[in-house]
């Protein structure tokens, strides 16, 4: 392990794109929500990841290079593209799709037609803000050139904006980088933190990024599983919440500053000092809440367009526990899909598919708005402190004064 770390050490700091084993070598180290037993709620699947829900495969490309002074178009480079292929990348069978957003400052392209169909056909990808029509148009030719795959496409990308630590007007996500993510894209455990589109995010003004979880519902509610993946870029620190308990009050200092001595550089934002308990800003100073979260459910539960509706709709019931409410100039983004039914896109003159009774759908409301809530707080769990363009630095979350908080209310074990 401690070979494996000095890799991913050495590939950041020399300006390479590291690949998806060696950040989830690092990732796999580090504690997530339920192994500090926090008591969000319900019961997380063997790998407490959106791939517990067979099939689905995960990939990233990273890229994080240079360091110092913002120079657009050179760095420095904080970015990156995570893809999630619903059956596998050795599948071309669509499954059933829905899409809903709590609030619209923001890009997922690809939805008219799956709210029109009810059908999402290919991966899902998730980016930086301007790189979204690069991430499209690449996941095309890689459809077009596959065997069994249609020839034409509208993919679904969705974005969040990393423009405080990453050079985001110097366009770095190249085709190769997405091509890259979507072949290498695997099931098992997944990457956290600062990889693939969540490299350069923000969450409540820790560190934040890509994050995972699922939750199992019990056999007398059919054993099905809801996965969930997340790109956290949203919030205010004041608001975060861990199982009700106010985290971001508790944990007031750390906040985002610049590391630049020049004064002109990054005019108004706070100069970075050795942080302790007694130099917290006051949250009151925070300003508005801006950013973005997009959130991609997966079930293996068989469910029909209309049903997927109502589930990705409880993500917002999850986004809320944690601390998130849609900001005016946030974009909070979500899509899911079920695994069941295959071939339901396949013309065979009529279609047969299961469904459940929307009267057993309750379980499946609960275990989105848990995954959901997890899956934040392993972002923030997985990400790792980092300074970016014009030295911004943005801090993890400090996971022993997390744990000391939750016990601080009674929440901790």
């Amino acid at each position: 392990m401690k070979e494996l770390c000095a890799v991913v050490v050495a590939a950041i700091f020399c300006g390479l794109a590291i690949g998806s084993a060696a950040a989830q070598g690092v990732a796999a180290s580090r504690p997530r929500e339920r192994e500090l037993g926090l008591p969000i709620g319900g019961t997380a699947g063997p790998l407490d990841a959106i791939t517990d829900v067979a099939g689905v495969e995960v990939g990233h490309t990273t890229l994080v290079s240079g360091s110092g002074k913002l120079v657009v178009g050179k760095g420095p480079v904080r970015t990156g593209v995570t893809v999630v292929h619903p059956r596998g990348k050795g599948s071309a069978d669509p499954v059933y799709g829905a899409w809903f957003t709590l609030n619209g400052n923001g890009e997922m392209t690809g939805t008219i037609w799956l709210e029109e169909s009810g059908i999402l056909e290919g991966p899902i990808a998730i980016t930086n803000t301007h790189s979204v029509g690069v991430v499209r148009d690449a996941i095309l030719q890689w459809q077009v050139s596959r065997p069994g795959l249609q020839p034409w496409g509208l993919p679904v990308v969705a974005e969040t904006w990393d423009g405080r630590l990453n050079d985001i007007n110097g366009f770095h996500v190249r085709p190769e980088h997405v091509l890259a993510a979507l072949d290498s894209a695997h099931g098992g455990a997944v990457a956290e933190g600062n990889v693939g589109g969540g490299t350069g995010m923000v969450c409540h003004q820790f560190k934040g990024g890509i994050g995972t979880a699922s939750r199992k519902l019990d056999a007398r509610d059919g054993g099905y599983t809801v996965g969930v993946l997340v790109q956290c870029n949203y919030g205010l620190r004041r608001d975060l919440r861990v199982a009700g308990v106010p985290v971001g009050e508790e944990i007031a200092d750390l906040m985002p500053c610049t590391a630049a001595r020049d004064p002109s550089v990054r005019a108004g934002v706070p100069r970075c000092a050795v942080p302790t308990s007694s130099s917290a800003p006051s949250l009151g100073a925070a300003g508005a809440e801006q950013g973005s979260i997009i959130v991609v459910v997966a079930t293996d539960a068989p469910l029909l367009p209309h049903q997927l509706k109502r589930v990705v709709k409880r993500v917002a019931v999850g986004l809320g526990r944690a601390g998130g409410f849609g900001g005016n100039g946030s974009g909070d983004i979500f899509v899911a899909f079920s695994t069941a039914n295959p071939r339901v896109a396949t013309d065979t003159g009529l279609t047969r598919v299961e469904a459940l009774p929307n009267a057993r759908m309750n379980p499946l409301f609960y275990a989105t708005a848990q995954a959901t809530e997890a899956a934040i707080i392993n972002a923030l769990l997985a990400a790792e402190t980092m300074t970016g363009a014009d030295d911004f630095r943005v801090y993890a979350l400090p996971r022993e004064r997390l744990v000391a908080a939750m016990k601080k209310y009674g929440r901790g074990r």
